[in-house]
């Protein structure tokens, strides 16, 4: 056979198999000779969200074109033209449910859209069989996340979020330390961010602004209730909308929390408790908007003991540029997290310290002996070149269940449980915001409390309003 790659297409190449009754669509590179680029060599992959981190996860996946970019699905066509300028042969679209509907010529998806869409987008691929790849976090509340993480299963196709630092070395450099027992048992993490860099806690918009010619905006808002467009939700900002976004801790919780969540085996948590920041504009009258997320917040998660440690853990959370205060096991002009202390994580151990920025970056360990280990191999490559999303792609390739699915560092089997971790701390935040009339002029604030939380079940056992913030109602002609 000659190595001739354009002589054989795909969607060829499937017709006729069909027709010849061998119902095969995959067929090995020995089969067809050496120096032959097969059909299933190269994954064709819908793209939905094309505009910032999605034209990444798009150009990551299709990694050079050792891939296939065959479809292009974006709400405002202005965002993703420079991707669509990149693939001008792709089919586009600003509806994804008429991309499902007309065309099937893909086997997988990338999903970067804003966090409320996420869970109505990839059931609706899952159900059609496809691959696909979820930007974090997973989904906007607790039910999508577990819903989506049986659908993986019950569909049987191959799935990863975008939590890239989960494929990077220093997380893995991170897995060594702690199985060789460096830092002992584990009964206290801190995690952090300078999040969010997007206004929070401010009144929702009330003027009504020309819409973009290039956005569908009935699109846009999907499941989540109608508002008119505003510059104040596209593009970016709706991530400080409970609306749309998840907030600082749905931007970064499924970055910074992964690596402690990896490390320990953490399940569920057991219960969560939460106090944010307040802005006034009138004398002793917090202006905090019960639609807009806070412009910082504290929370505190507690988890039971695990096979790889046994001790209970209290994970600390803060957000808004705060940060926890230098352990005494650090020296003073050591930086803890990222080198500018921004973001990070402590995991604080009986024998020592290990700590580490966004993506497992700059980890280290301190020892109760006053040693300090650096991964010094690891120089500044902490993340493989497109390493979170080829692994995707190869398993995919490979099939649902097969090794290569079963090695992914963020399945849904993982990242679902994990996404759930950090909305539960949203569910606590939201609690904390709720007011109720108290008399005499006063409001009460029933929701500031330590909640606890029955994981299998989905449900705070000892404040049933809280339950409100675990699932959302979705707009008329919208389901999951």
């Amino acid at each position: 056979m000659k190595n001739n790659k354009n002589a054989i297409n795909r969607r060829h190449f499937i017709k006729r198999t069909a027709l010849t009754g061998i119902g095969i669509t995959i067929i090995p590179r020995r089969v067809l000779g050496k120096g032959f680029t097969a059909p299933s060599d190269k994954l064709n992959i819908a793209v939905i969200g094309g505009g910032g981190k999605g034209y990444t996860d798009a150009i990551h996946s299709w990694n050079n074109d050792k891939n296939n970019i065959t479809a292009i699905c974006d709400v405002d066509w202005g965002q993703s033209k420079r991707l669509m300028d990149k693939f001008p042969n792709a089919a586009k679209y600003k509806d994804f449910r008429k991309l499902f509907e007309d065309n099937n010529d893909f086997d997988a998806v990338t999903i970067s859209t804003p966090d409320h869409t996420h869970a109505v987008i990839a059931m609706a691929a899952m159900q059609l069989g496809k691959h696909v790849y979820v930007q974090k976090p997973l989904t906007h509340n607790i039910y999508e996340a577990r819903t989506l993480t049986n659908a993986a299963n019950r569909y049987k196709i191959v799935s990863q979020m975008g939590n890239q630092g989960a494929s990077g070395h220093g997380v893995k450099q991170m897995i060594k330390w702690f199985d060789a027992g460096l830092i002992g048992t584990v009964s206290e993490v801190q995690a952090w961010t300078d999040r969010p860099v997007w206004p929070q806690g401010i009144e929702p918009p009330t003027e009504k602004p020309t819409l973009l010619n290039s956005l569908d905006w009935d699109s846009w808002i999907g499941p989540a209730q109608w508002v008119d467009y505003h510059p104040s939700y596209h593009p970016f900002k709706w991530r400080g909308w409970w609306n749309f976004g998840t907030g600082a801790l749905g931007d970064m919780g499924c970055h910074l929390m992964d690596p402690p969540y990896r490390i320990l085996g953490l399940g569920y948590p057991t219960e969560v408790e939460s106090s944010v920041g307040a802005i006034y504009k009138k004398l002793w009258e917090p202006e905090n908007n019960p639609e807009s997320c806070p412009p910082s917040s504290r929370t505190q998660l507690k988890f039971s003991a695990t096979t790889k440690n046994k001790s209970d853990v209290t994970l600390t959370w803060t957000d808004g540029g705060l940060r926890p205060f230098h352990p005494e096991l650090i020296p003073a002009d050591h930086p803890i997290g990222e080198n500018n202390s921004s973001n990070g994580v402590l995991m604080i151990g009986d024998k020592g310290i290990m700590t580490c920025g966004t993506y497992g970056r700059n980890p280290k360990v301190y020892l109760n002996n006053g040693d300090v280990l650096t991964p010094n191999d690891l120089g500044t490559n902490i993340l493989p070149e497109h390493g979170h999303h080829t692994a995707w792609i190869e398993a995919c390739k490979e099939g649902y269940g097969k090794e290569k699915h079963q090695a992914l560092t963020s399945s849904f089997d993982y990242a679902g449980p994990l996404t759930e971790t950090v909305l539960m701390g949203n569910l606590a935040i939201r609690s904390y915001m709720l007011t109720k009339p108290k008399g005499d002029n006063k409001v009460d604030y029933p929701g500031r409390k330590r909640l606890l939380w029955n994981g299998e079940q989905m449900k705070i056992t000892n404040f049933d309003e809280a339950n409100q913030f675990v699932k959302r109602e979705y707009r008329a002609g919208w389901s999951l």
